[in-house]
């Protein structure tokens, strides 16, 4: 993999965009931007000066130059506050292999696809700070479509932090749409569930996939998911970062983590996409928490 470490972070292409895929890469890395700063921000009230260190990389795939399938940049920070955070956005394009893409909407019939996007992780020091995954993206097949969503994953689950996270969204959701918020909070919590465990990874969120209709209100919707976790997140953050915990409270959030690494390495469609198109081996694996334990 081609890595180059880089002080602005911003993924070097050479794919030909078109207005509205250059219209959502630009939002995914301003969004980036915004929110790695509002994580860099807590670190300094907490007396850190930890900051995000970013990687690009190019992805790779037979008969490939650099840039030409696209790209994307790594950033992860360890601080006093978060643990491991990683904030990732990508942009690529190529065909999927033909089996895998009889399993992407749009792209059975050709596999020709186009994909930019952001995803993050936050794995925090504290067990009464909930870690947090986030991710939108826009795909192009044979079809154009959003999909995305945020879900909030305490150890220590507080209902009044619940409450909190899923009406910031619902909010978002319901300025688009009344009947988006509890479709997409349902699809939540069907999609972040352990089978093998039989519980959820967290207390659930908003998840929503495929929608390929109307692009400018499709946009805006996503739009919004990324000001909402904006609202929703750094607030919690603040609320119990400077909690006290105990020793059984840090295994707890251990185990816990362990079946957050089981999650992603088993069931997450996102792992398995990265993973097939030529991604960042390490920016796919970004999510694993980097401690956890297993009984």
């Amino acid at each position: 993999m081609n890595d180059t470490t880089i002080d602005r972070p911003r993924p070097e292409i050479t794919l030909q965009l078109d207005a509205q895929q250059a219209a959502a890469r630009a939002w995914f890395e301003t969004l980036r931007d915004r929110i790695c700063a509002a994580f860099e921000s807590i670190e300094r009230e907490a007396g850190s000066n930890a900051a995000f260190a970013y990687t690009a990389w190019d992805r790779e795939a037979e008969g490939l130059t650099p840039g030409e399938g696209g790209g994307g940049v790594r950033g992860v920070m360890k601080g006093k506050v978060f643990e491991k955070v990683g904030v990732n956005v990508s942009t690529v394009g190529g065909a999927f292999a033909p089996e895998f893409a009889r399993s992407i909407h749009g792209a059975g019939d050709d596999p020709q696809f186009f994909a930019t996007g952001i995803s993050l992780v936050a794995h925090m020091a504290n067990p009464h700070v909930p870690a947090v995954h986030m991710n939108t993206r826009f795909l192009v097949t044979t079809k154009r479509w959003f999909g995305g969503g945020a879900d909030l994953n305490p150890p220590l689950p507080y209902a009044e932090d619940t409450a909190f996270f899923h009406s910031v969204f619902k909010d978002a959701c319901d300025a688009h749409d009344p009947a988006f918020y509890p479709a997409f909070k349902a699809w939540a919590d069907e999609y972040f569930y352990i089978p093998h465990r039989g519980v959820h990874r967290g207390v659930g969120g908003i998840f929503y996939d495929h929608r390929d209709g109307d692009f400018d209100a499709d946009f805006a919707l996503t739009r919004s998911v990324g000001e909402a976790f904006l609202a929703a997140y750094p607030p919690l953050v603040r609320k119990r970062m400077d909690m006290p915990f105990t020793q059984a409270d840090e295994a707890q959030m251990l185990e816990w983590r362990g079946r957050y690494a089981e999650f992603n390495l088993v069931h997450d469609r996102g792992t398995l996409f990265g993973l097939k198109t030529g991604g960042n081996i390490d920016a796919i694996l970004m999510s694993l928490p980097p401690r956890a334990t297993w009984s």
